[in-house]
């Protein structure tokens, strides 16, 4: 089992976290896909052509398409667990990646994502032990991403945040929500919680991330303990498959 030791505590990465049994259903998860899918198009966002394989495509694909699998690329749509999805949620892509566990056969040491966060909805409060990334508003509404540097044992500090945005460095009160319009970044360095909103009345908002190589097994730390991945209920049948399911 591994874990980090902070301030004499050991801190779990998501996945030892149950997130009590609850599901969410497939029709669920098509939905939020073809969502994405629209809100890509209206923002004139190209994806890659694995991102529209049907189950059946990915059936047919062999070893040539290992990279995708072993660095889970590709539909990452996830509720945490709290079967709420709709209120606590994301829906993103990724895009490329490397992988921290296969250096010598996937050396990339960078990863880019699309994400997805509809008028309502929140992503939960969580820093990064390793990645810094780069939080990019590519169109829609207004994302608010609220701060906090973490405390020596975990928790969220009442110390000021030191933050990047387009280059240009401020100093902000612990809490504070940065609020990105499109077109405008922020740097998120590992061990700043972090949480996303939409402003209320903008729309929803489609959002970029460039980053250090993503390892979502191990480089989450939730301050809540959620999960990451959804349980599935299979009401109907997969319109894409996420990144977890390609070995099916």
């Amino acid at each position: 089992m591994r874990g980090y030791v902070c301030g004499g505590r050991r801190l779990l990465p998501y996945y030892f976290y149950k997130n009590g049994g609850r599901k969410m259903k497939r029709s669920r998860i098509n939905q939020a896909i073809r969502e994405m899918e629209t809100l890509i198009r209206k923002c004139g966002v190209q994806i890659p052509p694995f991102c529209k394989w049907t189950p059946q495509e990915w059936k047919e694909k062999g070893e040539e398409c290992q990279e995708i699998r072993d660095n889970h690329l590709g539909w990452d749509i996830t509720d945490y667990g709290l079967g709420r999805f709709d209120e606590v949620g994301f829906a993103l892509i990724t895009l490329r990646n490397g992988n921290v566990k296969m250096v010598d056969q996937y050396p990339k040491p960078y990863a880019e994502k699309l994400l997805m966060l509809k008028e309502g909805q929140t992503a939960p409060m969580h820093f990064h032990w390793n990645k810094m990334e780069d939080i990019i508003n590519r169109g829609g509404g207004n994302v608010l991403i609220t701060v906090y540097n973490s405390t020596s044992e975990g928790e969220l500090a009442d110390t000021p945040a030191v933050i990047h945005t387009d280059g240009a460095q401020r100093c902000v009160r612990a809490g504070t929500q940065i609020r990105l319009t499109p077109g405008e970044s922020l740097t998120v360095p590992p061990y700043l919680y972090h949480d996303f909103h939409v402003e209320r009345g903008s729309g929803d908002v489609l959002l970029g991330e460039v980053s250090m190589c993503n390892d979502d097994e191990n480089d989450n730390r939730f301050y809540e303990k959620i999960g990451r991945f959804p349980q599935i209920e299979e009401d109907e049948m997969p319109y894409r498959l996420l990144c977890t399911e390609l070995y099916l």
